[in-house]
């Protein structure tokens, strides 16, 4: 008995041996024949349809749901029917070791049930998606995005409970592309990903900038209450020569008029400055502020106006440098043609749209913004249109500010805003208006790079004035 059931156990041993052999000699092969397939092959050849997404996800294709976390990352597979091939979540750490026990844990499986494609639907948390996205697709994986608030929405489909955690997520994200309610991942390249960084770094340093102003607001409400009546803008040159030496009203009635004028001759500073240094001394004399923990709010002081001066120096070398990258861009020149479109204003949209080749339409675009319009009807009840806020806020808040740049310093745009804030039919409000001029001027970008042609004044105002004949016809 003990021989015989020796030589069965030898058998199994063996079997399981072979079976492990031939699995990896077939995970060895997909690995070599995987394609990832990213947004320049699918969304360029025209749109990319809900019909042409569920397409895409053929049946030899091995679905895979990651959960993205800041240090692990948790995977889920099923097939196109929707069933589960993963006995549970696999997790994985956020470093090389990990991806690769996670792409061997792929191929295990696409072997084990038959497939030869992979694709990888993520829910974008944060940053720390890019670097196993970017992994991923250069080993021959396929990814994909979901948004995170459709798997908010069907978390309760899958076990009729309110439960959502690193363990669910990624079968509902599974679902979700099985479904074909993804989208493609896009992540800036060459120049369009330098600006992308810079202008986030640029918001960054102006955020740190007004946080560091606050607090500098702070400390000299306390201390010197009277300090925007002697000094006027407290950011100003002259302004902060004092407060990086003699910030307080003791400071600065031991110096004196003619101590303030040698700090600010010391600074090189020149204007109509010096002619303050008598009121300030006056303002300090009859200051109300507190005497204790003046030392304690006069190194703040004077730590929080170096601070924005560094911070000011910063932010000139970052805007040269996009002034600079700005004109890397194709059709560079003719985009700065329109006039209210700076440097710093191309710089911010075309960061946010990123390379404009692989749009079709400007109304793609619009959408990505979150401009485009939306209106909740249903029977006789007609809801009121406005725009979805669903998008890129950053791409939405440039646009908002070039269309309020162009309406105060172009003469055809004023018209423009006049035209839809006063017309006889349906007249916005300003609001309302610079919206639709921001929409406007997004298909003049999108026209002028697609096209290569020149800003046109005459062409833009072209339809307004159509229907203004057209009224005067039919009152006529």
């Amino acid at each position: 008995m003990n021989a015989k059931s020796s030589s069965k156990k030898n058998q199994v041993v063996a079997a399981n041996i072979f079976e492990r052999e031939e699995l990896v000699r077939k995970a060895e092969k997909i690995g070599k024949d995987l394609r990832a397939y990213s947004w320049k092959e699918l969304e360029t050849h025209g749109k990319f349809a809900k019909n042409d997404k569920i397409s895409f996800i053929s049946d030899n294709m091995l679905v895979v749901g990651c959960d993205i976390g800041s240090e692990t990352h948790y995977l889920r597979a099923i097939d196109t029917r929707g069933r589960e091939l993963s006995t549970k979540a696999f997790p994985f750490s956020n470093t090389a070791e990990g991806f690769a026990s996670a792409k061997a844990w792929l191929l295990e499986l696409a072997a084990r049930h038959g497939k030869t494609q992979i694709v990888v639907g993520l829910e974008p948390t944060g940053h720390y998606w890019f670097c196993l996205a970017s992994w991923l697709v250069s080993n021959g994986i396929s990814v994909v995005q979901v948004n995170p608030y459709a798997v908010k929405q069907t978390k309760e489909l899958e076990d009729n409970s309110q439960r959502k955690d690193d363990l669910k997520d990624p079968k509902l994200i599974a679902n979700l592309v099985k479904d074909g309610n993804y989208g493609m991942p896009y992540l800036p390249e060459g120049v369009y990903g330098d600006l992308r960084r810079f202008t986030l770094l640029r918001d960054q340093l102006t955020e740190d900038r007004i946080r560091a102003v606050n607090r500098l607001h702070r400390e000299l409400t306390i201390c010197f209450p009277e300090y925007k009546d002697a000094f006027g803008k407290v950011d100003g040159a002259f302004t902060m020569a004092l407060l990086k030496t003699v910030p307080f009203p003791a400071d600065l009635k031991a110096i004196g008029a003619d101590g303030i004028r040698e700090i600010w001759h010391a600074a090189k500073l020149r204007g109509r400055g010096y002619s303050r240094a008598e009121e300030i001394i006056r303002y300090a004399e009859q200051s109300v502020g507190l005497q204790d923990g003046v030392d304690g709010s006069r190194t703040a002081v004077i730590w929080f106006a170096e601070q924005i001066a560094s911070l000011d120096q910063k932010l000139a070398e970052i805007e040269e440098v996009l002034r600079a990258k700005c004109h890397e861009l194709p059709c560079a020149e003719n985009l700065l043609e329109i006039p209210g479109v700076g440097g710093t204003i191309l710089a911010g949209i075309v960061a946010e749209m990123g390379d404009l080749s692989r749009f079709d339409t400007a109304k793609e675009i619009q959408k990505l913004s979150g401009l485009g319009l939306v209106a909740c009807s249903s029977g006789k009840h007609k809801g009121e249109t406005k725009i979805s806020h669903r998008g890129r806020k950053r791409l939405r808040y440039w646009l908002f500010q070039a269309a309020k740049s162009v309406t105060a310093h172009t003469a055809e745009f004023k018209e423009l805003h006049a035209y839809y804030t006063t017309r006889e039919n349906n007249p916005l409000k300003k609001m309302q208006s610079l919206v639709v001029i921001a929409c406007k001027l997004l298909r003049i970008i999108f026209a002028i790079f697609k096209n290569g042609t020149r800003y046109n004044p005459e062409k833009m105002l072209r339809d307004i004035r159509r229907q203004t004949d057209q009224a005067i016809a039919s009152a006529a």
